[in-house]
């Protein structure tokens, strides 16, 4: 969702006459983009506030835009006293404060409510539009991009932060959205990820209006687009309707990013996620029920928190237990982490040890790696389809339809390219491959998918 937010921002300052700076002490505006959701991240987010400070003492009119989770929706009068060298705080989404006050508004913005979403500065008003470009940097070279469906969420999991600094779930117009995938697509993006907290809630807030499904049929029709993915869904949301059309369209591509968070019904509970280990099993069935009889090997994802406060040795073990078992594509894996004001900070004593839960962390990290390599190991020798976007250390990086990361040597531009490449080695979290190439009269030439 930042890298979305970011991408905005970027392209909103060029289009006020700006260009990039690849080094912040060229900079005259210096936007930084924070994340909450772990402490880890606030903690490194505060860091690189405090390292700005003599920028600004040096050049009083440089100017600094705190962004995003660490301001949120409400008042950051806070923030303020204890940054005052900090010129303007954007809540999430938003680079409305940025350009009020970079063009000297500030009293047209004082008359929306803060609170409010103010993506209307993008979306709404006549002849604005900031949404739509790409920064120069990235225009006619990015391949694939994130594309924001839902902002916020109302779930309130016990350990969440993001419905307090993101605000309640609201849904983004389908006209608006599908207008953003087509100028994507032109500005020579192949693929899109519709983004959500709970994207399966997608439309929920509408009345009578599209749900995901429709959104995925409506973006499946865009000429040029290849591929479609969504992210992240939630394990009560995740309906039939969805994997059918999943199945069913060409372009929405066969890996579900499906968070469980925890395999025991105690510790579920407690982070009230609304379902038990049995039904999230279950829902990995179905999944691959449903969609692997037209794509085999289809992949999932989860998320997975170790020492929630109270978790046992037990309660851990059933974790274990169950990505054992189901043996998923990918578990990002997490420590858990208090987060002020959130109901599992109020409610529960955090009192799993540090050292407790980085054993427990490193189990699951070894645990999945094995499982990763086990699942990567039957690709070898296969042909497969990888969308390629960038050179990197001399080979060309791509994926799958499944979400795996895919590495071949060429000298031809690859970018944007859907191609089949034999896998010739394959390990937890990458591949190799070879293109295969089809001789036509003295030339060869690429055979595309």
């Amino acid at each position: 969702m930042n890298v979305a937010d970011s991408q905005r921002v970027a392209s909103t300052l060029e289009r006020m006459g700006m260009s990039s700076s690849a080094h912040a002490e060229d900079a005259d505006v210096i936007v930084l983009n924070t994340c909450v959701v772990r402490q880890s991240a606030e903690n490194k987010a505060y860091g690189r506030l405090y390292s700005l400070k003599p920028l600004k003492e040096k050049r009083p009119g440089l100017v600094i835009n705190l962004m995003g989770c660490m301001v949120g929706i409400k008042g950051y009068e806070k923030l303020q006293k204890r940054f005052p060298f900090v010129d303007v705080f954007s809540p999430p989404s938003d680079p409305g404060p940025l350009v009020a006050f970079l063009t000297q508004e500030e009293s047209r913005l004082l008359e929306k409510d803060a609170t409010q979403w103010r993506f209307a500065l993008m979306d709404e008003e006549p002849g604005v539009d900031l949404s739509l470009t790409l920064p120069a940097n990235e225009r006619g070279k990015l391949v694939s991009a994130y594309v924001p469906v839902v902002l916020g969420c109302s779930h309130a999991c016990t350990f969440c932060i993001i419905p307090y600094r993101r605000g309640i779930e609201r849904s983004r117009p389908a006209d608006v959205v599908l207008d953003e995938v087509r100028a994507l697509v032109a500005q020579g993006v192949r693929e899109v990820t519709f983004l959500g907290q709970i994207v399966d809630r997608y439309g929920k807030d509408f009345v009578d209006g599209p749900n995901l499904v429709n959104l995925l049929r409506m973006a499946n029709d865009i000429d040029g687009l290849e591929r479609i993915r969504f992210l992240t869904s939630h394990p009560t949301w995740m309906t039939d309707e969805l994997l059918e059309a999943v199945a069913e369209l060409p372009k929405v591509m066969p890996h579900i990013e499906v968070p469980v968070q925890a395999g025991d019904d105690q510790v579920l509970a407690n982070m009230r996620r609304g379902y038990t280990a049995e039904d999230y099993r279950q829902l990995v069935q179905k999944i691959r029920t449903v969609l692997n009889g037209k794509f085999p090997g289809v992949s999932i994802a989860t998320d997975i928190i170790v020492g929630f406060p109270g978790e046992t040795e037990a309660q851990f073990q059933r974790t274990h237990d169950l990505l054992e078992d189901l043996k998923l594509d990918v578990a990002h894996l997490a420590r858990y982490s208090t987060r002020p004001g959130t109901v599992a900070d109020r409610r529960f004593k955090d009192d799993v040890p540090e050292n407790e839960k980085m054993r427990r962390f490193r189990l699951l990290e070894e645990q999945q790696e094995r499982i990763a390599g086990e699942i990567a190991s039957h690709y070898v020798g296969e042909r497969l389809e990888v969308l390629f976007e960038e050179k990197v250390k001399g080979r060309w990086k791509g994926r799958t339809s499944t979400n795996k990361l895919v590495f071949v040597e060429a000298e031809e531009n690859l970018s944007g390219k859907v191609l089949p490449v034999r896998v010739s080695w394959a390990g937890p979290w990458s591949m190799q491959g070879v293109l295969i190439m089809q001789a036509s009269g003295e030339n060869l030439r690429l055979q595309t998918a």
